[in-house]
């Protein structure tokens, strides 16, 4: 895969965040590692009405149609796949998006459990000094979660709040969606025409 960005999807509200990534990642050209927890799945259905077969085989065939994936392009791993290169510091890529990230797998990553392949990628990811970006969505936040987030920062992980601009003035919830994968993919280092920046194609100001 072309330098292969690993994406997890956990079973926080906002789905439509992470697949609205894959397929930017996908439209890109990048290689994706793919890792959707079980709770994840079942939100992914709830939320997009898109229902995934158990298999990581038939959920990769049935993602990769949906998003015109190149041969290759597209990975999805189990769970529990240890031999994944993710979960490897000699096979890891060099970003990892948890996008939306669940408190449960926050938590699990700031302690450094290993019980999935989505926080053992995750632990990988700090301990290689490698980009790691989650995308929280949880409100209100407790002093837990709080102090989890703020650990992890220090470590270099970046916190990416799933909390929209208006300023581009959005019309549909489409639009919404974008804005934040446009700010993933900005901190990623891959082009994006999304929505407009600060600054570009607002509206001129009343007098």
């Amino acid at each position: 895969m072309n330098d292969p960005i690993a994406l997890a999807i956990t079973g926080a509200s906002g789905a439509p965040y992470g697949l609205r990534l894959l397929e930017c990642l996908l439209e890109a050209g990048r290689g994706v590692y793919l890792m959707i927890s079980e709770a994840g799945r079942q939100t992914l259905e709830i939320e997009s009405g898109l229902r995934l077969p158990e298999a990581v085989a038939e959920q990769q065939l049935l993602l990769g149609e949906l998003y015109h994936a190149q041969e290759g392009q597209l990975r999805v791993l189990g769970p529990r796949e240890w031999t994944a290169p993710v979960a490897s510091g000699s096979g890891a890529p060099r970003a990892m998006v948890v996008c939306p990230c669940s408190m449960g797998t926050l938590s699990a990553i700031a302690v450094g459990a290993s019980d999935q392949l989505i926080e053992r990628a995750a632990d990988v990811a700090i301990k290689e000094r490698r980009q790691l970006i989650l995308v929280p969505r949880e409100t209100p936040l407790s002093a837990i979660h709080l102090e989890n987030l703020l650990k992890l920062a220090r470590l270099g992980v970046t916190i990416l709040p799933p909390s929209p601009g208006f300023y581009h003035q959005p019309a549909t919830v489409a639009e919404l969606v974008d804005f934040i994968v446009a700010r993933i993919l900005d901190h990623l280092g891959i082009e994006q025409r999304l929505t407009p920046r600060w600054g570009e194609a607002l509206p001129p100001a009343a007098n």
